[in-house]
């Protein structure tokens, strides 16, 4: 929504085919992950959570599905195209899908793991917004490149979180192969990339309360990784970490 009222300079309607879609999707993918996530009760909270009420996950899954069945009659076949890809693409994250002998998911792959993650939420929240108002995607370079840096952002800081439990899967992703200490400075250079990239957009779309609400999202963002760097949990990286995807389009519906 945050996309779109760039594209319409308005902001759009809360349930559209679209939205409802992507509503929808994101049930079915988180759920079916947590189904069939294997973990330790000293290692995740939330797995904990999971072993009580798996009932819920496959009521959420299924609503989910029911959500994108229906919606998809209201979608043109570029959002399909779309769609199947990045469905793909989330499932093999989690569900063991890659021809290969030992590790047969996306997440088994450090490097692989934290592009296709970034790579999807970007053309989710981005890319498909433009397709679905007709609007031409290289009319909005910029939109799409701080998308992709705010979401990799956020991913080095969940890879941080899930560090342990990586190397122990013999999963080597970025802050496993650069250390916590040089992670952190990655995250803090993104973090200003996309403030620069925020200027850069302005010049391009003038307009002035969406700059401010830009910039405030990456200071709140680096306030939120630094409490998540005294405070590591479960519900600080689910709450909060994850909880600036919400912020962040809040302050742009809101200028």
């Amino acid at each position: 929504m945050a996309t779109e009222r760039l594209l319409i300079s308005i902001i759009p309607p809360l349930f559209t085919s679209l939205h409802v879609f992507v509503f929808g999707a994101t049930l079915l993918v988180y759920n079916t992950h947590h189904i069939i996530k294997k973990s330790s009760a000293k290692l995740s909270d939330i797995y904990i959570w999971t072993q009580h009420y798996k009932f819920w996950h496959y009521m959420l899954c299924v609503t989910g599905l029911l959500m994108c069945i229906i919606s998809l009659f209201w979608l043109s076949w570029k959002i399909w195209v779309g769609c199947m890809v990045l469905g793909l693409l989330s499932f093999a994250y989690s569900i063991p899908m890659l021809p290969f002998k030992n590790k047969k998911r996306i997440r088994d792959f450090g490097w692989i793991k934290i592009s296709v993650l970034t790579s999807v939420w970007t053309i989710v929240t981005s890319i498909l917004p433009m397709l679905y108002w007709n609007k031409p995607i290289l009319a909005y370079p910029y939109e799409i490149l701080m998308r992709f840096i705010f979401m990799f952002t956020l991913c080095v800081a969940f890879d941080i979180r899930d560090m342990q439990t990586d190397i122990e899967a013999d999963i080597y992703t970025l802050p496993n192969l650069i250390g916590l200490k040089n992670s952190y400075r990655l995250i803090d250079t993104a973090i200003v990339v996309f403030a620069l990239l925020c200027i850069i957009q302005y010049f391009r779309y003038p307009v002035r309360p969406r700059l401010i609400a830009d910039l405030l999202a990456a200071f709140l963002t680096k306030l939120a990784v630094e409490y998540s760097k005294r405070f590591p949990s479960d519900k600080v990286y689910l709450g909060i970490i994850d909880g600036m995807m919400l912020v962040y389009a809040v302050l742009i519906l809101l200028y």
